[in-house]
């Protein structure tokens, strides 16, 4: 039976990502930097954190994969659908701008996850096709797809807007959304084709690493 955290737990987190849109600086624990939080033991969740809830996405690969899997380093995650041909082609392309900015000692120390809105028509091999076309790497890149009623959840959190329209295509809203490396919200950047210094900065200082340069 499929654990749902309940549903004051997930107003509470859009309440913090709402509020984290306005932070430009990683939110910082009392024991240290946000991504290396020592106090918790393993398996344990902040609060805060969207690796709470509890649903089971399939990645291109077909495994089952819980969110909180992605604990321990910083995650830039977007919400997208394959058959896109406006927005999502330059989200993505935003990502990867993100990710050849960053550092080679601080790049391998990141993940970026691509959610499929399409819960339909973005299959297993959908993803594995994107992956492929799109040359994302299988070390740092992680494509998952999920049940329609997980899909709203997580762009609940993430404060993602969508809609189907009768042509099958997605309208939604165009944001990166970065975690820290305990899956809570530190920052996102909005909108396409944006300035990636902040983010760049913001990951560094998560992994006390200055001197990126975008």
């Amino acid at each position: 039976m499929k654990t749902r955290s309940p549903l004051v737990l997930l107003v509470a987190l859009q309440l913090f990502a709402t509020a984290a849109i306005g932070s430009a600086e990683p939110r910082v624990n009392g024991a240290g930097c946000a991504c290396c939080a020592k106090s918790k033991a393993p398996g344990e969740f902040t609060d805060r954190s969207l690796y709470q809830v509890g649903s089971v996405w399939t990645d291109d690969a077909a495994r089952p994969v819980r969110l909180g899997s992605l604990k321990g380093r910083p995650q830039i995650i977007t919400m997208f659908f394959a058959n896109c041909q406006y927005a999502c082609p330059v989200l993505v392309h935003d990502m990867k701008r993100i990710e050849q900015a960053l550092p080679e000692n601080v790049r391998t120390n990141v993940g970026f996850v691509l959610v499929s809105f399409d819960s339909k028509r973005d299959t297993v091999d959908a993803l594995r096709d994107y992956r492929t076309r799109n040359d994302l790497n299988m070390n740092r890149w992680t494509l998952l797809r999920g049940e329609p009623d997980d899909v709203l959840e997580l762009a609940a959190l993430l404060g993602v807007n969508f809609k189907q329209g009768a042509d099958g295509q997605f309208a939604h809203s165009n944001i990166i959304t970065l975690l820290n490396a305990d899956g809570e919200i530190v920052h996102r950047q909005i909108g396409l084709n944006g300035d990636a210094s902040q983010t760049v900065r913001i990951i560094t200082q998560l992994l006390g690493r200055p001197g990126a340069t975008p």
